[in-house]
């Protein structure tokens, strides 16, 4: 089958190279793409436009950050074919997104490249899930793939920002160095997620900023305090700047 991809990011590209190795052809669009975009979309098949990919798949999949999800949902009005957001958006982002596309599936990514898991949701849910068949990425269909991942980036994302947040107030205090002997004592795993926690955000911290207002959204959808993860975007956001001005 020919499969649309939309955009592939780093791990777009790896949903793309799971449907190639099922046997699929993925097709992308290399206008307006960054040499960057074009390296990872090597082993694809270049449509040109997402005019070209429209018109030569059955579906087509959104693995874009989550604030421009409904942009690339909006420019898919009128496709006939299946649309799988993929996207780490609200479950109301991905109900708004349904009502803009005439077939659409919820789709939740965890997990890194390159064989994350895909949880799926929608009345074709299942149709999607036999593209991946002989793959790497292993499929799950739920109620709502979106909640899912929402829930799931609440704690791993959230987490880390609390971690980097508390970096930052020992340094403000000057006890870093008494915090991190404290924590050798009693909380030792600490130290190894507080680096990794400063090795994801360097790398993704930046896209992680709307992913986080996703979900303190749908917190506040159901009636539950959003200010957790209101508060951890603001913190990949003062990272994301000090590290555009050169700051540590």
């Amino acid at each position: 089958m020919n499969v649309g991809l939309l955009h592939p990011g780093e791990m777009g590209a790896a949903v793309g190279s799971a449907l190639a190795s099922a046997g699929h052809s993925v097709l992308w669009a290399s206008q307006r793409r960054s040499e960057a975009t074009r390296a990872r979309a090597a082993a694809f098949v270049d449509a040109g436009t997402v005019d070209g990919i429209v018109e030569r798949c059955d579906v087509v999949f959104s693995v874009v950050p989550p604030h421009a999800a409904v942009e690339v949902a909006e420019s898919l009005a009128g496709y006939e074919g299946v649309v799988v957001d993929a996207n780490a958006v609200s479950p109301a982002t991905a109900l708004r997104l349904a009502g803009t596309l005439s077939r659409f599936v919820d789709g939740g990514i965890v997990g890194g490249p390159p064989a994350p898991r895909l949880y799926l949701s929608g009345e074709e849910a299942g149709r999607v899930a036999a593209l991946f068949e002989g793959s790497p990425i292993e499929t799950e269909i739920v109620a709502s793939a979106s909640a899912v991942k929402c829930a799931y980036a609440a704690w791993t994302k959230g987490t880390a920002a609390l971690l980097l947040a508390i970096r930052d107030f020992a340094a403000a205090e000057g006890v870093s160095a008494p915090l991190a002997a404290e924590w050798a004592r009693s909380q030792p795993q600490l130290a190894g997620r507080l680096a990794a926690a400063e090795r994801s955000a360097e790398a993704k911290g930046w896209r992680w900023i709307g992913e986080l207002e996703e979900i303190a959204a749908a917190f506040a959808a159901e009636g539950l305090p959003q200010g957790f993860h209101q508060a951890a975007a603001d913190v990949y956001r003062g990272f994301t700047a000090a590290r555009s001005d050169g700051r540590p």
